[in-house]
């Protein structure tokens, strides 16, 4: 979880970019890197592997304003889609924050999406981490191409909801960003919620920053 550097009177916060392979995590944080201010970013560490690229690099915002005197540092990495490197992404996991789930929506790629989801919630639980109670944000990207299955089939596949079993939470809790829709809603006599999308074109920068925007106030949130 975060750390505070009292040096540097920062508190230093980890944004870990899951998915399938080749959905766009990388691509979100190459766009994300190449618009932040070089004044305020560290370098980008690049570990390669046979089919894509683990990232991180960590910046400053500018424009976040401090918490209880601190500024916030986020850390950003990217973890390996393939199956096979598991072992990483768990590592990656250690000691995330908030966490932003790319999902690649072209529709052949619905069932690698749902295999990324469950081993992301496997994951966390590993580490007796809650999804459904830490910074949590799905990316519907590539919704620029012919094949890229309705949001509302992505939403039924990968952020159906989970019940909302404790009391104080159990309200209506509008979508910020989708006129209409509830974050927090009752179905059914139950009390469901759901993790907050958004919609995103990362090859053109679509969407990008609006995502980074909305896990990392979800993340000072939790902080303040």
């Amino acid at each position: 979880m975060s750390m505070i550097n009292y040096a540097s009177r920062e508190i230093n916060c980890k944004l870990v970019y899951y998915g399938p392979g080749l959905g766009g995590k990388t691509t979100n944080l190459e766009h994300i890197y190449g618009k932040v201010s070089p004044n305020t970013r560290g370098k980008m560490i690049s570990l390669a592997t046979e089919t894509e690229r683990t990232l991180f690099f960590d910046f400053l915002p500018v424009d976040l304003g401090t918490i209880r005197g601190f500024k916030t540092r986020f850390h950003l990495y990217t973890v390996p889609g393939q199956v096979y490197y598991n072992a990483s992404r768990k590592l990656i996991l250690k000691g995330v924050d908030g966490i932003v789930f790319v999902a690649d929506s072209q529709i052949e790629r619905m069932e690698a999406n749902v295999e990324s989801m469950q081993n992301l919630y496997d994951n966390m639980s590993e580490y007796g981490y809650d999804l459904t109670k830490i910074p949590f944000v799905i990316q519907y990207n590539k919704r620029d191409l012919p094949n890229a299955a309705p949001v509302k089939d992505l939403q039924a596949s990968l952020n159906p909801g989970w019940p909302v079993d404790d009391a104080g939470q159990q309200k209506v809790v509008p979508d910020p960003t989708h006129p209409g829709e509830n974050l927090v809603e009752k179905v059914s006599n139950e009390w469901v919620g759901h993790a907050a999308y958004l919609e995103a074109v990362a090859t053109r920068g679509d969407g990008v920053f609006d995502t980074l925007k909305t896990v990392s106030k979800m993340v000072l949130k939790t902080l303040s």
